[in-house]
């Protein structure tokens, strides 16, 4: 019977050696996930014939002398990988 209570101090003491060593190393280094920004896109908007926008927000850029500017997309964030983080299109 003695044998028994040796060998489960024994395991018990290297299951807290244990847990105290993975805690000490999760919290010396923690891992933080390089991303990335990407970089905003314009909006398209309308121009009048003097190069100027017109005041007030315009449904569409057709009749009345104005021009459509199409708008640049943006490109999105990513990660070390070179992808998009989750969440993100």
């Amino acid at each position: 019977m003695n044998i028994h209570k040796v060998t489960f101090t024994a395991l018990a003491a290297m299951a807290v050696t244990l847990s105290v060593a993975m805690l000490v190393s999760s919290l010396a280094t923690p891992v933080q996930a390089k991303i990335t920004p990407g970089t905003p896109g314009t909006p398209p908007s309308c121009t009048n014939g003097g190069g100027h926008q017109p005041g007030g927000q315009q449904p569409n850029c057709r009749g009345q002398g104005l021009t459509q500017d199409p708008g640049t997309p943006g490109t999105p964030a990513t990660n070390p990988a070179g992808h998009a983080p989750p969440g993100q299109q």
